[in-house]
């Protein structure tokens, strides 16, 4: 019998360190930020053969897309601002995994930046390469200039394999619930506290409203 191969759009690395990021990262996310968090790797790498970018490593990329919300779990200090709080605790489990200080600050960059457009774009390739993972998980709200990267038969394949449960609230909730336990999770202006503001006047995000008309849908 022929032995059916994996489909390597949803092959993920088959590292030490990338088992080791998924066994700190399942437990502490809700499987909807969890599967958010995995798509914006598979996301991102499509996003780096588009734009033929080389230059970094992909246990890295993996590390940082995978890590970037981590900074929402329920078991976080929560006194800082989620992007900063997930980038400080990312950067603490890779140098404790022996990666270099000068790598685990890379990461730090990229998920600190994550939510940084207009920035992001000159901090390197692994900077890019988050946000844009990112923004290919939200559909287009976010920033739609790199949605062409993905056909639609890989979307399905991605969606499939890591289904996206409501995410977009899902995430807006935990974003939410960070920002909310301390005014140094919201300064202003930031992500967290639009996000924080909007639920509180509107009872949901404009983000919320413009991901149920983009390509994937909330």
């Amino acid at each position: 019998m022929t032995e059916l191969l994996p489909d390597p759009v949803v092959a993920l690395p088959a590292t030490p360190l990338a088992d080791a990021v998924l066994e700190v990262v399942r437990p502490v996310e809700s499987l909807s930020v969890f599967n958010h968090s995995v798509r914006t790797y598979l996301f991102a790498r499509l996003v780096a053969d588009q734009l033929a970018l080389s230059g970094y490593d992909d246990d890295l990329l993996f590390a940082a897309c995978v890590m970037h919300d981590i900074g929402v779990a329920p078991d976080g200090p929560h006194v800082e601002r989620f992007e900063v709080e997930g980038a400080e605790r990312a950067a603490g489990f890779l140098v404790e995994q022996g990666i270099s200080v000068a790598d685990a600050d890379e990461v730090w960059q990229a998920i600190a930046l994550h939510t940084s457009p207009g920035i992001v774009e000159h901090r390197g390739p692994l900077c890019v390469l988050v946000h844009a993972g990112v923004a290919v998980d939200f559909g287009g709200p976010i920033g739609p200039e790199y949605l062409a990267a993905v056909t639609d038969e890989q979307a399905a394949a991605i969606h499939a394999a890591y289904p996206r449960l409501d995410m977009v609230r899902s995430l807006t909730d935990a974003v939410v619930a960070q920002a909310a336990k301390n005014p140094k999770n919201a300064p202003v202006p930031s992500t967290p506290a639009d996000f924080l503001r909007e639920r509180a006047a509107d009872g949901e995000t404009r983000l919320e409203r413009a991901a149920r008309t983009s390509r994937w849908g909330n």
